[in-house]
């Protein structure tokens, strides 16, 4: 059974889809150890596949092969991480009684949703396309992956190590454009991962909705970092350079613009720029003769990210450094702009390439008042030696995820701690359990205890004991938890002495 299908039309697709389908049932009752088996061939093949990756992403990005084993040690540590806990997840989880539930079994048992859909960005194909499959495995699905054609070569070689580590098709490819991506949306998935912008994202949300699928979104925007008065202003320069700089700017988690304070305002932009030039230019021969400089994905994202720049160059913005673009080679500039003002587009959009704008500010409520009036942002970012000001900051923004005196740190580090978005910058989290949850449906599972009474004094006609009870239940203080959980106790052992 192959597990690639190219340029597909909507036969091709809805046949693949229905293949799949049929599988449900038998894979949704796979063990732990059945379950650990498959990503454990998927890591296998991906790993294996290295060269390859390494050749597809030089020309894609630019990137070295130290940027990519970067990418694929997430998606290991993450492979790794359910290994461990995959029989825990799996497991009933016990729900504790209440008042209302005494000497009943109570507990949630996690099944697969069964049909998952899998719509990674280019940006880091392999990590954004295999992690949700990782988890979705895990909780015994079936999925499909469409990598994105932005990075056609990326989605080649992806194909390539799915048909290898999946020759009976729990996992299948479909690769394409935006008509392999609307076939795909019309089938009946039961979730669907998207990582990508937010147009597309309503499109995925439409979609959903039709066959009531839930569905994982991130989205990115613009994420905001703060540097204030009391800030390592060196410390701060040379993380947000790296930040910023890695990819090319092409990370959805990277500072799109920051609002340094005023009394460090100038000191900032100079340390940016000479931290940024020691990472890309050491040797002064030029950022576009460092072979580890990458470039932007594709022509489109080049022009785009080059009107943005251009825009504000002639409403007046100070381009402080860079600037330069070569189409023949996608090459932008490490670019650092100041002056800029709401009108320009390079406040409006996101920029998702080499470029950062750098803002003063004088007073903290000038900054909260800013990111408010905006979408909420996947991240954020505070530099700041004053734990005050640092959760004034945390209590009064919102975002996916905030950083305290680093950045771009959060993602795929940390198994235990949720990624993703609010709202605008995404639905729903991703990364170790969570992932897991995503893909499962926790079902509540109610299980009668011991007889203790006669179920009819609860039926009608009612009794006006049990009226008496009712209102008692209503108007009298909260029964504490360890009284309910010893009662709980006595109705067990006494049901065991009725058996």
């Amino acid at each position: 059974m192959s597990t690639v299908v190219s340029l597909p039309v909507n036969n091709d697709v809805r046949a693949s889809f229905d293949r799949l389908a049929a599988r449900v049932p038998q894979v949704s009752q796979s063990t732990a150890e059945q379950r650990i088996a498959r990503i454990r061939r998927l890591m296998a093949a991906t790993l294996a596949a290295r060269p390859r990756i390494y050749e597809a992403v030089k020309a894609e990005r630019g990137l070295s092969p130290p940027d990519v084993d970067g990418e694929l040690v997430m998606l290991k540590m993450e492979a790794e991480h359910i290994e461990q806990n995959l029989a825990d997840w799996m497991s009933d989880k016990s729900a504790p009684p209440s008042l209302m539930t005494l000497g009943k079994k109570c507990y949630l048992h996690y099944e697969a949703k069964g049909m998952v859909l899998v719509l990674p960005s280019w940006n880091a194909p392999y990590v954004i396309g295999f992690l949700p499959v990782l988890g979705a495995l895990a909780a015994g699905n079936v999925v499909i992956v469409k990598p994105s054609e932005l990075a056609p070569q990326s989605s080649r070689v992806m194909a390539e190590i799915v048909k290898e580590a999946f020759p009976d098709g729990e996992v299948t490819i479909i690769e394409g454009g935006v008509e392999a991506a609307t076939a795909l949306l019309a089938c009946p998935f039961h979730h669907i991962f998207y990582i990508g912008n937010n147009t597309v994202g309503r499109i995925v949300m439409r979609a959903a909705a039709e066959h009531f699928a839930s569905v994982t979104l991130e989205m990115g925007g613009k994420n905001p970092s703060i540097v204030d008065a009391s800030a390592d202003v060196e410390d701060a320069a040379l993380k947000t350079s790296w930040g910023r700089m890695c990819n090319a700017g092409q990370a959805c988690i990277a500072p799109d613009y920051v609002f340094a304070h005023e009394s460090v305002f100038q000191r900032y932009v100079d340390a940016l720029v000479r931290e940024i030039t020691a990472m890309y230019n050491p040797r002064g021969e030029g950022f576009d003769k460092n072979p580890e400089y990458p470039r932007v994905i594709n022509a489109r994202h080049f022009e785009r990210i080059k009107a943005l720049v251009e825009d504000a160059r002639a409403k007046g913005a100070k381009i402080v450094m860079g600037g330069e673009f070569r189409a023949e080679d996608r090459y932008i500039a490490p670019t650092v702009v100041t002056n800029t003002t709401p009108d320009m587009k390079i406040m409006q959009e996101e920029i998702f390439g080499p470029v950062i704008v750098v803002m003063p500010y004088r007073d903290r409520e000038e900054v909260v008042s800013y990111v408010r009036k905006h979408d909420k942002p996947l991240a954020s970012y505070v530099f700041s030696k004053d734990r005050e000001s640092w959760e004034f900051f945390l209590k009064n923004t919102t975002s996916g995820s905030m950083v305290l005196n680093h950045n771009v740190v959060q993602s795929g580090t940390n198994p235990y701690l949720p990624f993703g978005g609010v709202n605008h910058s995404g639905i729903g989290r991703l990364v170790g359990f969570n992932t897991f949850a995503e893909c499962s449906n926790a079902r509540t599972v109610f299980e009668e205890g011991p007889k203790v009474v006669d179920p009819r004094t609860m039926f009608p006609p009612l009794t006006d004991k049990y009226k008496k009870q009712l209102t008692q239940l209503l108007e009298g203080k909260p029964v504490p938890a360890g009284m309910v959980k010893a009662i709980d106790g006595l109705i067990r052992v006494v049901g065991l002495f009725k058996r």
